[in-house]
């Protein structure tokens, strides 16, 4: 038999987030954010629940090449654009747009002498200050693009700081978005500029692409103004194991390495099959909520490279062979959201999705 750590990953789910996003922003080409090997989900996983969409957007031609494999023929976005010159000979046989945001990636272009008619998004700094044009330089590349024949179209695309929250302005978005109006009035062209935040926060806002990311996978962009409850959204991913040891400890015992946790009475404790070698988070800490037996209750002690230890002293029916949820949906339903599990680590939910290791066996499951 097999460790028994698995991740779930939930098809109908999948789906289901895909259509919120639709409805959030109706009169928008929804695409699929999958970099990261789909969030740690696997993109083979996640592609037949995405089928719908109107695209993929991702970071490595190597994920747009398996999409490719799959069957995908419709658009892919390359969301950080090309690293290379070289990596435009693979955006023309494998017919992927990508994101312009540097004057080096339009000399590669300008240096590409292959009969081609890229789609391409050029992208603004508006505040972010991490990829992107500033707005005073903007125009400038916009008009360099413009007179290259090896360009077909190109889209207006930002990337908001702060939809997730009120920092700029009433909105949180007025500051960067006004910039970009204004950069952009006179220029022809769609623009995107709406991730899961801005989708769901902000769906009035004119977008005639939006790149749909961590609403995909059940996670909330928002957390913890708004849950995946309130957004109504379903968990995509399950990490479950079992308990495969207890033990009975007593007032003044010590559990875990470095005698972390001290009990203050007498205990029962559950082993668990999970580690940070699985991609658990070792910093997190005792309380850390967990599932067992469909039954709420918490880590004690540290997290060790294999195991971890639960508090099972008020689970009756908990005994080896017991599942245990460490995000999720528990076999009968019972949700324990990830972002709840990573606000206890001190993270966010897209951290603990992405470190899902190897070694878990992934199972597809409608």
């Amino acid at each position: 038999m097999s460790r028994p750590i698995t991740a779930i990953i939930h098809s109908e789910a999948l789906q289901h987030n895909l259509s919120i996003a639709k409805q959030h922003m109706p009169n928008s080409k929804v695409y699929a954010v999958v970099k990261a090997n789909a969030y740690g989900h696997g993109i083979d996983n996640v592609y037949s629940s995405f089928k719908t969409a109107d695209g993929f957007a991702l970071l490595d031609i190597a994920e747009a090449r398996r999409l490719r494999e799959l069957g995908w023929t419709g658009a892919i976005l390359l969301l950080e654009g090309i690293f290379s010159a070289q990596d435009l000979q693979d955006c023309l046989d494998l017919n992927l747009s990508f994101t312009i945001h540097s004057e080096h990636q339009i000399g590669w272009i300008e240096q590409f002498h292959q009969a081609a008619q890229f789609d391409v998004y050029l992208k603004m700094n508006s505040g972010m200050n991490r990829l992107g044009f500033h707005p005073e330089h903007y125009q400038a590349a916009w008009q360099r693009l413009k007179q290259l024949d090896q360009i077909q179209t190109i889209t207006h695309m930002m990337h908001f700081s702060d939809a997730d929250s009120d920092r700029f302005g009433e909105s949180g978005i007025d500051y960067q978005y006004s910039i970009f109006e204004e950069t952009i009035r006179d220029l022809p062209g769609e623009r995107t500029i709406c991730n899961s935040a801005a989708i769901l926060r902000h769906s009035a806002l004119h977008s005639d692409t939006v790149r749909s990311g961590i609403m995909l996978y059940g996670s909330s962009p928002d957390y913890p103004t708004h849950t995946i409850q309130d957004w109504n959204l379903q968990p995509s991913m399950s990490l479950r194991s079992e308990i495969i040891a207890i033990q009975y400890i007593q007032s003044q015992d010590s559990v875990g390495y470095g005698s972390a946790f001290i009990a203050e009475q007498a205990m029962k404790i559950g082993i668990v099959a999970c580690g940070y070698a699985d991609g658990y988070q070792r910093i997190s800490p005792t309380g850390t909520p967990v599932l067992v037996n469909s039954i709420r209750t918490k880590i004690i002690g540290r997290i060790s490279m294999d195991m971890l230890a639960v508090d099972i002293s008020n689970i009756k029916d908990a005994e080896i062979g017991s599942e245990v949820v460490l995000w999720g949906k528990s076999s009968n339903g019972t949700i324990l959201p990830i972002d709840e599990v990573a606000a206890s680590s001190g993270t966010i939910g897209y951290e603990l999705m992405c470190a899902v290791t190897a070694r878990v066996n992934f199972i597809n499951q409608e």
